[in-house]
């Protein structure tokens, strides 16, 4: 394909630069914190004395007027995704006692009350040698001055401390802060006319090896400055400030890398259940028309396309600050692996033309996997790309999923995204959770909530952790925005099963909507079997009858052993047996790093009948040397019928968790 087939299209390239949705002020931050340090959840500084938390090497005790309340072992994935209405809510019961030192483990999680009235959500990311590694979250604070907090590669957005992070000469890179340059609405810059130094008042000077070079800027707010780096910007580590008003930020860590892609997407919610509040990456490619691939516009297996990214290298034959009409090829060594295939036609790679912007021209394997989700990676060296995900379907047209329960087409998940849903769902767990110590612990549960959700679209977390059946993702674990959510009444819930099982799901934690119980031991047996739950029908939900049948036999993790320690350079091999026939197992992890604090996950997903996958190695080196878990997990999905509910789930989960460590 000729590239300028797409270098033409300008509109396509606009919405690929990540905009600021809004000023978000909110602190967030990772910190280590030794013996008797204290900690303000207010500036993220460590003061002599004050603050809002003491850490004296076994226990954290709240300082002055601030309170904590532990949630317990919530781990990252929950930490990220519950909305700060849950958080706000929990901080009611904060104290000012002790959180004591068994609490304090990986994945814990507690909410605190700072002294200034605030409220801040703190997850455990490490805890050895007398020294604890937090990351928390405080709502509604702001910072004064110019302060750089984040530098990140536009389109991966994947954060410093990542194996796969950085940014790369000649590739469009953002800056988000506080203060960063006048207020008002970006405007994306004319590159036609050349792209400004000096812009609303900011500029940018980034030093690295005692060269100083000047990003062109292509937008500005006061968050956040959208930017591309020199191609003559030497690689390693340097320094970033930014100049505002006269004054300069603190200069920060940058650090230069000769390629880091990072394919341009855009979110989409995937379907109203049960994974309503999961963001999806959907790629952006053009068919050789011109057109995007979307859900009802597939892309086809041996179908040629054009890819959209940033990052492929250094670029000094076009320019860092002005369009041309006759761009230059970006040879850097890549493979791309579509739905786990080995892409084997790829054309032009190179400048679209635009300051920092790169196109890739394939053809789309004719063994691709096909589906909804069917993930797409980039490797350079060993170095994985953003993970994003394309519709695949024969022939184009709407895309069809059938791994994530049901059938599902592009035409209904376009119509079931929706801001505000009412939602019910039941839920029948098995989880036999393995630590590092090598103890299994094994626990039965059953749930109902039902709820109306307010704000879904802002607030969807996630990055790529959806794919269809045979893919696999990798990305740092990402929060979603503020989400509203108020019960629904249901009145009383009823659970039967095998051998005489028959108790009531009261209300939990007092709130509307939510419903649940621990089984006893054995209540799910490994025979599996038939499960029923019943609402009686209260003022909001209808009555309702749902059943969650197991195979025989449910799922066994038969090599779980393998996942204690993880070489990231090799494939990580699952065998399992049982199952539900016609489900799909998710296979998925977490590594925090041991030397940053910043965590990433990976999933995959594959048919339960297929007894073994592996995961690649590809996206292993997604994630950071560190520890954290692998979960091997097989989900049962249907629906029921409940009036006054727009969506409705019955789950049965089996699952299997494994402390491990990768290296």
């Amino acid at each position: 394909m000729n590239q300028t087939l797409s270098v033409r299209i300008l509109a396509l390239f606009i919405p690929t630069l990540i905009f600021p949705i809004a000023a978000l002020a909110d602190l967030n931050q990772t910190i280590v914190l030794q013996t008797n340090n204290h900690l303000s959840l207010d500036t993220g500084d460590a003061p002599s004395s004050g603050g809002d938390l003491l850490w004296n090497g076994v226990t954290l005790t709240p300082q002055g007027t601030a309170k904590a309340y532990n949630v317990g072992d919530l781990g990252a994935t929950n930490f990220d995704g519950l909305p700060q209405s849950y958080w706000v809510t929990l901080s009611q019961a904060a104290k000012s006692s002790p959180i004591a030192a068994n609490l304090l483990v990986p994945g814990d999680a507690f909410v605190a009350t700072t002294s200034s009235g605030k409220v801040a959500k703190v997850l455990v990311a490490a805890n050895s040698g007398g020294a604890i590694t937090l990351r928390f979250t405080t709502f509604g604070v702001t910072a004064s001055g110019p302060a750089v907090s984040q530098i990140l590669n536009n389109s991966s957005l994947i954060p410093p401390g990542l194996p796969n992070s950085g940014i790369a000469p000649s590739s469009i890179f953002i800056v988000q802060g506080s203060g960063l340059s006048d207020a008002g609405t970006p405007v994306l810059q004319d590159t036609q006319r050349g792209l400004p130094l000096t812009l609303n008042g900011a500029s940018i000077s980034v030093v690295v090896g005692g060269v100083t070079t000047h990003p062109a800027l292509y937008y500005t707010s006061p968050t956040q400055l959208a930017a591309v780096l020199p191609a003559a910007t030497p690689l390693g580590t340097g320094t970033l400030t930014v100049n505002y008003g006269g004054a300069n930020s603190a200069p920060s860590p940058i650090q230069v890398v000769a390629s880091a892609i990072g394919f341009n997407h855009f979110n989409q919610i995937p379907i109203p259940a049960p994974f309503f509040n999961e963001n999806v990456d959907i790629g952006v490619a053009q068919d050789l028309t011109g057109a995007v691939l979307t859900s009802t516009h597939s892309g086809s297996p041996g179908q040629t396309i054009t890819l959209w990214i940033t990052g492929l290298g250094a670029d000094p034959a076009d320019s860092d600050t002005t369009y041309t009409s006759s761009p230059h090829p970006v040879n850097t060594p890549l493979q791309l692996y579509f739905g786990g295939v080995l892409v084997t036609n790829i054309g032009y790679q190179g400048s679209a033309g635009y300051p920092g912007v790169n196109i890739i021209n394939l053809t789309i394997p004719a063994s691709v996997p096909t589906g909804c989700y069917v993930p797409l990676a980039a490797v350079t060296g060993n170095v994985i790309s953003n993970v994003v995900v394309f519709p695949i379907h024969p022939g184009g047209g709407s895309c069809v999923e059938t791994s994530i329960g049901g059938t599902i087409t592009g035409d209904q998940i376009l119509l079931n995204t929706k801001d505000t849903l009412k939602a019910g769902g039941v839920t029948l767990v098995q989880t036999n959770s393995t630590n590092a110590k090598g103890v299994l612990t094994v626990t039965n549960s059953a749930a109902a909530s039902f709820q109306k959700y307010t704000g879904l679209l802002a607030a969807a977390t996630g990055r790529g952790a959806l794919v269809s059946a045979d893919g696999c993702a990798v990305g740092p674990l990402v929060a979603g925005g503020p989400l509203t959510l108020a019960g629904l009444d249901a009145e009383s819930i009823r659970l039967t099963g095998p051998a005489g099982l028959a108790l009531p799901l009261p209300s939990q934690f007092g709130l509307a909507g939510a419903y649940g119980a621990t089984l006893p031991a054995g209540a799910i047996p490994a025979s599996g079997g038939s499960f029923t739950f019943m609402g009686s029908g209260g003022t909001d939900v209808g009555v309702f009858t749902s059943t969650v049948t197991l195979s025989n036999p449910i799922l066994n993790w038969t090599n779980q052993s393998a996942a204690v320690t993880v070489d990231r350079t090799q494939g990580l091999l699952v065998t399992w047996t049982g199952g539900n026939p016609g489900t799909t197992l998710a296979i998925s992890g977490t590594s925090t790093s041991t030397a940053s604090g910043v965590i990433a996950g990976f999933g995959c997903r594959v048919a339960a009948e297929k007894g073994q996958f592996t995961v690649p190695a590809y996206i292993l080196q997604g994630l950071p040397a560190g520890s954290g878990g692998v979960n091997v997990q097989n989900d049962v999905i249907s629906a029921f019928s409940a009036t006054g509910l727009d969506t409705t789930t019955a789950v049965g989960t089996i699952s299997f968790s494994q402390a491990a460590t990768f290296k």
